[in-house]
């Protein structure tokens, strides 16, 4: 067996919420997690916060880790205080430049600069269509800010909403993504009809305008607990006599049962059974593995009428395949004409 080298490592973030990133830290160097540490990134020198100390790690070969430099000094603490003065004074030279020059639909969110001052990121959201261009914007940037090189990077509506913070759309005081969501999963309309909830544009959307992270909270759980009960419509046996099942229970493992001498009466999924005699539940035939659900980013103004528009274009179908009454097709033959009557009298 090779001999593989051991890395102490420890999870690094650059932001209150944000994402953890993994660096190698000397073995002399003593971290406790809350310490401030410098290290080189992408971005340039970074002041970060330990949030974990993993330990030792294990790797075949060469360790793929960046390194912690240093501890941060008293005097890299005060060069964050004065950069974050002057990203505060850029931000607002930003806003003040993207209205003289009529960029619109163009927002400035926020600016990061490096430790050392030598890059800076200006991140911004747009929300048209056509593509916009910002050339001059970065033009002005760079006269403002002397020798640092300047990045213009896009975010998405749902970092807007998570740099920004604030109240959630369900009352919260505050917002997921702002007070534990390290990163956003892929949401989907199906998660929001697996769990039975409205899909009214206000209960499904948060304030980015986009579908709530929650709907991902208890998907798995509500998906797998339908394969194990009973279909809708389905014929069942309980404990009271025969009756069709009316609706269905995830979170409590039970159905509720319409049963013609009784009425609609709730059961746990164990205590029935199908009339064919198996006890074993169907799997819902509907339900699609989680990978190949389609991931749509759905608009509040646009995706009820998708829904209302795919219902209607079931409706017709089934009505073309029922044979349902029409205008009578043109290949019928008719009736013989009058002429043919006149002949018979003569």
């Amino acid at each position: 067996m090779e001999n593989q080298t051991q890395h102490k490592v420890a999870s690094v973030r650059f932001s209150k919420v944000g994402k953890l990133y993994h660096f190698e830290a000397d073995r002399d160097m003593n971290l406790l997690p809350g310490d401030q540490v410098v290290v080189e990134t992408a971005r340039g020198w970074q002041l970060g916060e330990v949030a974990q100390i993993i330990g030792d790690v294990s790797t075949p070969g060469e360790g793929s880790w960046k390194k912690i430099d240093r501890k941060a000094t008293e005097e890299d603490l005060n060069q964050s205080k004065v950069n974050a003065e002057k990203e505060a004074e850029l931000l607002d030279f930003t806003r003040k430049e993207i209205k003289t020059q009529n960029l619109d639909g163009v927002k400035a969110v926020s600016v990061e600069f490096s430790l050392d001052g030598s890059r800076v990121s200006v991140l911004y959201s747009y929300e048209g269509d056509n593509k916009v261009e910002l050339k001059n914007l970065k033009q002005e940037i760079n006269k403002f800010v002397n020798h640092s090189q300047v990045e213009l990077r896009q975010v998405g509506p749902r970092d807007v909403a998570k740099i920004f913070g604030g109240m959630g759309a369900c009352g919260l005081p505050t917002r997921c993504c702002s007070k534990f969501l390290t990163d956003f999963s892929s949401i989907s309309i199906r998660m929001a009809k697996e769990q039975g909830i409205s899909l009214t544009p206000t209960e499904i959307t948060g304030m980015c305008g986009r579908l709530r992270c929650c709907l991902i909270y208890e998907y798995e759980m509500y998906a797998e607990n339908r394969k194990q009960l009973h279909r809708r419509n389905k014929r069942v046996m309980t404990p009271v006599g025969e009756g069709k099942v009316f609706d269905v229970l995830p979170l409590k493992m039970a159905v509720i049962v319409d049963i013609p001498e009784i009425g609609r009466k709730e059961f746990f999924n164990s205590d029935i059974q199908l009339i064919d005699g198996t006890s074993y539940p169907q799997v819902q035939s509907k339900i699609i593995p989680e990978e190949s659900d389609p991931v749509v980013e759905v608009e509040e103004n646009n995706f009820v009428k998708n829904e209302l528009n795919s219902e209607i274009t079931d409706r017709n179908l089934n009505k073309n395949q029922q044979g349902g009454k029409g205008r009578r097709p043109r290949w019928k033959k008719r009736r013989p004409s009058n002429q043919n009557k006149g002949n018979d009298r003569k």
